[in-house]
């Protein structure tokens, strides 16, 4: 003890500027008032220090993007906030893309408002590749595994110039989110012949339906697609220490961002698409290249939802990341049913003159125009082909044929166990080889052509009676559908944009 009676330590001496008034035992301290004069100086010496700044390292695979790289890395330097590290990964080219990255590589300074901003570009030829895509995606990653986040670009991609920033700061204020995608859309500016602008016209009202419906389920992503997508880098080391994985991406999926994403998801993580950032993506041009892509696309997506071992591939039926998918493919079954059951009805009911028009059935066109106008209205960047593509009916209604066969033909492609590399495939679609995109319409023909021999084998007593029992069917199936059309063409957007 010190001579302080209470059983207290002594408390120290009070600084020279606070006065000292006693309280029972305990000292209660005033600042002198001549401090606070200093106080703003203070102040504004804290805000001065710098704050954290997450690290975002960007990879971008090439494959032949010679004709398109040059604009992602000028889009990408354009950025309101730029990457930390840009890393071209070229493999398996045939073009000159490493000579046109090549004139960007090194360090590019940029001043933004926020002040000053620097990044470097690395552009990396790693030659052949077996792996290909899932190959360069996986070597970029070990460029910025020690980075916070991985910021993946395709080669043909190209950012507004505020995406990057949004992306960033939606993903750093949640630990629990695990990869964010952009909003995407197709950039139809440059556009020749009627084909291409019908086909990009098609794409970009299926990526804004496919946009919206996510934005309003608590935008949630299913599939955080490559084109550009932000992901934790701790939620990746996760994915492979759950999975017994080496690197992030496998090559045993078809979709391998589908795969990650379900993967980030099992990890405990939240997968999401941006409420604001915004990307211009390549689209296919060609029916040849748009049925390579989507038949690879419903491929792989069939692949993760069947259940059972095929290889290296679980199927994961009942994955919540998956439940869109099985109702996009049952919502794909029931279109398919009602236009062939409406296409054969009719032309029995014509081949025996007992037909007869009903108003009412301009009830369901009218409703598909309402959905397709909603639709367009909730594009961000929408134009007049994109209206004339809704409210026209048979551009839409075409495209949805197209559809059926991409889905159909990825179907059989499945339960036949082809042994295809459907990159490949792809691949030599967009070189304009390859005859697969008109099975499809052959099959099709045929299918009309036998049906219409056997119907004239059947008696005429026959024939009304299938159509009297076939039209009441065909009538509560269209009925159901065109209530759930005019459901989803009232919701509201809650001020989201697609």
């Amino acid at each position: 003890m010190n001579g302080n009676t209470s059983g207290r330590d002594a408390a120290p001496p009070p600084p020279a500027t606070e006065s000292l008034s006693v309280l029972g035992d305990d000292y209660v301290r005033t600042p002198d008032p001549h401090l606070a004069a200093y106080e703003s100086s203070f102040l504004g010496a804290v805000d001065d220090l710098p704050t954290y700044r997450p690290s975002v390292g960007c990879i971008i695979p090439a494959y032949n993007e010679g004709e398109t790289i040059a604009g992602v890395l000028d889009s990408l330097l354009q950025q309101t906030r730029l990457p930390d590290t840009i890393h071209v990964i070229v493999n398996n080219t045939s073009d000159e893309s490493v000579e046109v990255a090549s004139h960007y590589a090194g360090p590019h300074t940029r001043m933004t408002a926020s002040g000053e901003q620097n990044t470097i570009v690395y552009v990396h030829d790693i030659g052949k590749n077996p792996d290909k895509k899932v190959g360069a995606l996986n070597y970029g990653y070990s460029l910025v595994e020690h980075m916070d986040f991985l910021l993946g670009v395709d080669g043909d991609t190209t950012p507004e110039p505020d995406a990057i920033q949004h992306l960033v700061d939606e993903i750093a204020s949640d630990d629990r989110i695990g990869g964010i995608s952009a909003i995407y859309s197709i950039d139809d500016s440059a556009l020749d012949g009627p084909m291409a602008k019908f086909l990009i016209a098609g794409q970009r009202a299926q990526f804004s339906a496919f946009n919206m419906q996510n934005l309003l389920k608590g935008r949630n992503m299913a599939v955080l697609g490559g084109q550009f997508s932000i992901f934790s880098t701790q939620a990746l080391r996760d994915v492979m220490r759950d999975s017994h994985q080496r690197t992030p991406w496998v090559k045993d999926s078809e979709v391998e961002d589908s795969l990650l994403s379900l993967q980030i998801k099992s990890a405990g993580y939240l997968t999401k698409i941006s409420a604001f950032a915004r990307a211009h993506v390549g689209g296919m041009t060609t029916l040849r290249s748009l049925d390579a892509q989507q038949v690879k696309w419903n491929f792989g997506a069939i692949d993760l939802m069947w259940p059972g071992q095929r290889g290296d591939t679980k199927g994961q039926p009942l994955h919540p990341n998956l439940r869109l998918r099985w109702f996009e493919h049952m919502s794909m079954v029931v279109n398919i049913v009602t236009r062939l059951m409406f296409a054969l009805l009719l032309a029995g009911s014509l081949s025996i003159s007992a037909f007869v028009f009903s108003p009412l059935w301009l009830i369901p066109p009218a409703s598909a125009v309402l959905l397709n106008w909603r639709v367009a209205r909730s594009m961000e960047f929408a134009n007049k082909r994109d209206y004339l593509f809704a409210m026209l009916l048979a551009p839409a209604e075409v495209y949805m044929w197209i559809r059926m066969g991409h889905f159909v033909r990825a179907w059989l492609k499945f339960f036949s166990k082809q042994q295809t590399d459907n990159w490949a495939a792809q691949a030599k679609a967009e070189r304009g080889k390859g005859t697969a995109w008109l099975y499809p319409f052959l099959v099709l023909f045929v299918f009309f052509i036998a049906a219409g021999v056997a119907w004239v084998q059947v008696p005429i007593q026959l024939q009304s009676d299938i159509l009297a029992v076939g039209w009441p069917i065909l009538g509560i199936i269209t009925v159901l559908q065109t209530a759930w059309m005019l459901i989803k063409g009232s919701k509201r957007y809650r001020g989201f944009t697609a």
